[in-house]
């Protein structure tokens, strides 16, 4: 199975924030935020991976800004790693300025999806070949990510989770 760049996996869902979707202050609701997020990142893994994917885990998501009614909403999502059945998935979500048409940042995401069959079996999936800086910095991490939440799961022993060793002993 050839290694796949990142990019090959890019899903970009673009939206309008509707009054139906918001909260007292007007604001689209977090949950409605993250199930953009968890459609987006589920193509990606799809389209990475060529199986069917199932959510695993949503790992971090940071709310770093409001999204008003009105506004344009763009959720882009892309396959940061690979590991032997499992994927993580960086989400970046995006406003437009309704006048200007500038973007800016308002959340992002990492969530995990499993490929499997079709009677739910984990299969085995491509690599990732990061090409970009960003994608480099984004892969490098995802190990330390994926060991940590294994060790809080008490799935791994900490002493075995050496990149995570590593940041704090330098080892």
């Amino acid at each position: 199975m050839r290694a796949k760049a990142p990019k090959e996996s890019l899903t970009v869902l673009t939206d309008l924030v509707l009054p139906g979707e918001t909260n007292y202050l007007d604001n689209l609701f977090g949950g409605e935020l993250l199930a953009r997020m968890d459609r987006a990142c589920s193509i990606a893994a799809r389209r990475h991976s060529r199986r069917i994917v199932v959510t695993a885990s949503v790992n971090h998501v940071a709310f770093t800004k409001s999204v008003p009614v009105g506004s344009v909403v763009t959720v882009e999502a892309k396959v940061s790693r690979a590991f032997k059945s499992s994927m993580e998935v960086y989400v970046d979500v995006w406003i437009e300025d309704r006048q200007s048409g500038e973007k800016t940042k308002v959340n992002e995401g990492i969530y995990t999806f499993v490929a499997v069959d079709e009677t739910g079996k984990p299969v085995p999936i491509a690599q990732i070949k990061p090409e970009t800086e960003l994608e480099k910095k984004r892969y490098d991490g995802a190990l330390r990510r994926k060991q940590l939440s294994l060790v809080l799961a008490s799935k791994l022993d900490p002493k075995d989770a050496t990149e995570l060793k590593a940041l704090f002993v330098g080892e």
